[in-house]
């Protein structure tokens, strides 16, 4: 019988960001839960080449970071997010936005509009968004 997932600390500090490695390991992990740490190197053996050795490492490193858990499961070690995708996306926006536009969301959409080049598209549904917020708040 499966116990409950095991965290070797759980920090109730500010989330940390991902790194590229760990954010390729959660996309993986995201993808397969639970899983081992075999089966997270095999999937991502033919895109990147990483050895068993460096995953099960990485992702050990994680349950430290409190993004990962483990669950032991006969003698498997499964691997359980702590961190959903949503989560670990508005960490990364949240930092983006507090490292290069000091917190204001209006000048990052400014710099996307103005350096990104949208497409007719994408600016076709950005203003539909912006009008379902508008409509949300009146």
């Amino acid at each position: 019988m499966a116990r409950e997932p095991q965290s070797k600390r759980k920090s109730s500090r500010q989330p940390k960001s991902l790194t590229d490695v760990e954010w390729v390991i959660m996309e993986t992990v995201w993808q397969h839960q639970p899983c081992t740490a075999g089966t997270v190197q095999e999937s991502l053996a033919a895109t990147h080449g990483w050895a068993y050795s460096t995953v099960k490492t990485t992702m050990d490193r994680m349950v430290g970071k409190g993004l990962l858990a483990t669950q032991p499961v006969r003698n498997l070690q499964m691997f359980v997010p702590l961190v959903s995708r949503t989560e670990a996306k508005r960490n990364e926006v949240r930092r983006l936005l507090s490292r290069a536009f000091n917190g204001a969301l209006t000048p990052m959409i400014q710099f996307l509009v103005e350096d990104e080049g949208l497409t007719a598209d994408e600016v076709k549904q950005l203003r539909k968004l912006l009008d379902s917020a508008k409509s949300k708040k009146s």
